[in-house]
């Protein structure tokens, strides 16, 4: 399946935080969480996807935070982990389901933070995310994110094991490859469930990222009216929107 349909994480979305919640908890902690504590205002939570991230920042901040996740299938999701939250937790968040250039968002939050999603980004939507996330911080407003990756690798790369994860006498596990095709970097997620060594079920999904060096993200973000600044994580590029 191609994850740029509408329905999108379709498949993905059954197994992401098994196979890949404690990660990315563990990484948005690192990443963002100290960011988080320093907001005022609110924080934007950019493809929020199941909302282990939003989690994340409900946590470590005491203002409101904005999930924007356009995919149906991750949303569900997203509002299922906000059910289990307290409710002065649940009553900071507000649940956005368009893409985030279409949300509307002026002067919202202090803090927006991309996790893992703007590689997923065609060019021009690429572009119009910077603009949008420009009109959506306040003056001085930060922006956190992981770059896409610097340029197409040269073949096919060694696919990459998610698991397993054992759920009573079942094995969740995932093979990830990335190969380069049409010029975009084509990620294919190769999920199965075993039990007692044989394949109950297997599901595939996959899902474009386009490449863009590093020169070229601080170009368009530019344009974009954003100031390229010293991230707080090696992992991350960071921006911050100018004060008045």
């Amino acid at each position: 399946m191609d994850a740029r349909r509408g329905d999108g994480y379709a498949v993905s979305a059954e197994f992401y935080d098994l196979l890949q919640a404690e990660t990315d908890r563990r990484q948005a902690e690192q990443r963002f969480a100290e960011a988080a504590a320093r907001a005022r205002y609110a924080v934007l939570d950019v493809g929020a996807g199941t909302g282990i991230v939003t989690e994340v920042l409900l946590r470590a901040s005491t203002v409101p935070v904005h999930a924007v996740e356009p995919a149906p299938a991750m949303r569900a999701a997203l509002l299922s982990r906000l059910a289990h939250l307290g409710a002065d937790r649940r009553a900071r968040v507000t649940v956005h389901p368009e893409p985030f250039a279409a949300a509307g968002l002026a002067e919202a939050a202090d803090l927006a933070v991309a996790s893992n999603m703007i590689a997923g980004l065609d060019p021009a939507t690429r572009r119009a995310t910077w603009r949008a996330l420009t009109a959506a911080l306040r003056p001085g407003g930060l922006l956190l994110f992981d770059p896409p990756p610097a340029h197409l690798p040269t073949g096919t790369e060694e696919a990459q094991r998610l698991g397993p994860v054992r759920v009573g006498p079942d094995l969740y596990l995932a093979d990830v490859t990335r190969e380069p095709h049409r010029g975009v970097l084509r990620t294919v997620f190769t999920y199965r469930v075993e039990r007692e060594g044989t394949v109950l079920r297997q599901a595939r999904e996959a899902f474009d990222l386009w490449p863009a060096p590093p020169g070229l993200l601080a170009e368009e973000l530019r344009t974009a009216g954003l100031d390229v600044v010293r991230a707080p994580h090696p992992d991350l590029m960071a921006a911050r929107r100018p004060a008045a």
